[in-house]
């Protein structure tokens, strides 16, 4: 298990860890003895229906979501089981870089429903036969729409925060750059060396994409964002991602079709007019990453959706806990959604 340098602010929660067999994936193939990883928060109640999935996001862990995880916070241990499970590709559950039968380029092409429907398998397992709710940021948000499609009569309800429906074009430039970063060839199969791919990759996906204009200009100087530019590709030096599990979840990423699903014959808006669950979106004003657009199309068409904007400067960011105002707000609104179902 390849777990990220621990940081301020996160959780620090038991590691479980249970293989679910053999995954056979959308395209027809198979992850052999698929294993996948989890956290738990709090505790399942009698009836059963405590329970809120939480997904991770692209290259992220259990962790990503730990701002809302606590007394008094959206997700509140002492009242909710909170389940974390790591999204297939991210290091941690069955990964490129760390499948003992198909590593690095063997490892079979996966999307956002192979993610789902390892998590499904997850819970059969764990015989949890409903969820109360089911949340996520970015591709945790994709993930959670896709719950709510893919097993309708699983989901009671639906958080998604800077979420697509299907990704968009300007999404895919930025997932297409990043690999560049990080591979030499178009082909993704000679990752680049450390020292060369914290040229880009650092400053692409830690700066650029994930926040905006404004909160860049609160650097006081040039030489204040050139040392933190510095800082990243120092901390690239230490923990970078491995290169075939990024390639793994930004394909996933890029391929990501809520309509995708064989009876919906690739009717985006048909899957998004399906979702049933009282659906919470939430977005910045403005997302170099995920389109806030996006987002609020989506909101538009799923029928018992409600639209809030993140006031944020922090973009793509302000779902992840980086804006301590953006996430006190994001908590709030949270309670009272989950209050009402």
């Amino acid at each position: 298990m390849r777990h990220p340098p621990f940081l301020a602010g996160w959780i620090d929660r038991e590691h479980q860890e249970c293989s679910i067999g053999d995954l056979v994936l959308e395209s027809g193939k198979a992850l052999l003895d698929c294993h996948l990883t989890w956290v738990e928060h709090g505790s399942r109640n009698a009836e059963g229906n405590n329970t809120v999935l939480a997904c991770c996001a692209i290259g992220s862990s259990h962790h990503r979501l730990d701002f809302l995880i606590g007394e008094g916070k959206a997700l509140d241990p002492s009242r909710l089981h909170i389940i974390v499970i790591d999204a297939l590709g991210n290091g941690l559950s069955n990964s490129p870089s760390n499948s003992l039968l198909q590593s690095g380029a063997l490892f079979p092409a996966i999307t956002i429903r192979d993610m789902v429907q390892s998590q499904y398998c997850l819970l059969q397992l764990l015989e949890i036969t409903q969820l109360h709710c089911v949340i996520g940021a970015s591709m945790g948000g994709m993930q959670a729409l896709q719950w709510a499609v893919s097993y309708p009569d699983f989901v009671n309800s639906v958080i998604a925060m800077t979420p697509m429906a299907r990704t968009s074009r300007w999404s895919q430039l930025v997932n297409e750059l990043s690999r560049r970063a990080l591979f030499i060839d178009k082909a993704c199969t000679r990752a680049r060396s450390l020292e060369d791919a914290k040229q880009l990759w650092p400053v692409l996906t830690q700066l650029i994409t994930p926040l905006t204009p404004a909160r860049i200009e609160n650097f006081p100087s040039q030489d204040d964002l050139l040392g933190h530019i510095t800082e990243l590709e120092n901390q690239f030096l230490e923990s970078s991602p491995d290169p075939f599990d990024w390639l793994a979840q930004t394909r996933a990423y890029d391929a990501h079709d809520l309509g995708g699903i064989a009876r919906f014959g690739g009717n985006t808006n048909a899957a998004l007019a399906s979702i049933a669950a009282p659906t919470l979106v939430l977005a910045p004003p403005l997302d170099l990453y995920n389109p806030s657009e996006c987002a609020q199309a989506a909101a538009a068409i799923i029928p018992s959706a409600q639209f809030i904007e993140i006031p944020s400067i922090y973009g793509h960011r302000s779902a992840a806990g980086a804006d301590k105002e953006a996430a006190n707000f994001i908590n709030h609104v949270i309670v009272d959604f989950l209050a009402k179902i």
